[in-house]
């Protein structure tokens, strides 16, 4: 005869299981370190190269890792859309990725408004094959830590404002 504990905790085991998706669990394990990343270098120069570290954090041990043609931690190689949007073909990623850093350096000081235009060009761009837009979130988070203004959280209630404003 099984124990109320035992049959409680096995069938809370396995409903957990079955909710939870996996690649989820990581990917907010991997989130939490790309945010430590951040923290530490807040103050650092946007770079491609810091942007290309945030994504391999973000997406390692998932199971697009696993993918060849994933590419974690690089530009994609393959085409993409957003919402039926089309994105940048990846043989121009690199160059449009130059010329928005190299715009963005351009600016004397580096306002919310700047972040916030820095932020839709990136996910025109979208340079990765999957997590530009967390990549993306995650340098607003950056940028404005480090020029001063207070990050902010974008709401599950007033997420759908935010992606019609993309």
């Amino acid at each position: 005869m099984i124990k109320l504990d035992e049959f409680f905790e096995t069938n809370a085991i396995s409903a957990i299981a079955k909710s939870v998706n996996v690649d989820d669990i990581i990917g907010t394990l991997n989130h939490f370190r790309c945010i430590d990343l951040i923290i530490d270098k807040a103050k650092a120069k946007l770079s491609q190269s810091f942007i290309k570290e945030l994504h391999f954090l973000l997406k390692s041990g998932t199971s697009d890792s696993q993918k060849d043609w994933f590419n974690i931690g690089e530009y994609k190689k393959l085409p993409n859309e957003v919402s039926g949007n089309e994105t940048s073909p990846p043989k121009e990623v690199a160059i449009k990725m130059k010329e928005l850093l190299s715009d963005y350096y351009n600016l004397k000081k580096n306002t919310f408004q700047d972040i916030i235009d820095f932020h839709y060009q990136f996910e025109i761009i979208h340079p990765f094959q999957n997590g530009s837009g967390r990549v993306g979130r995650l340098i607003i988070f950056k940028e404005c830590l480090a020029n001063n203004i207070v990050p902010f959280i974008i709401d599950e209630k007033l997420k759908i404002f935010y992606y019609q404003g993309l």
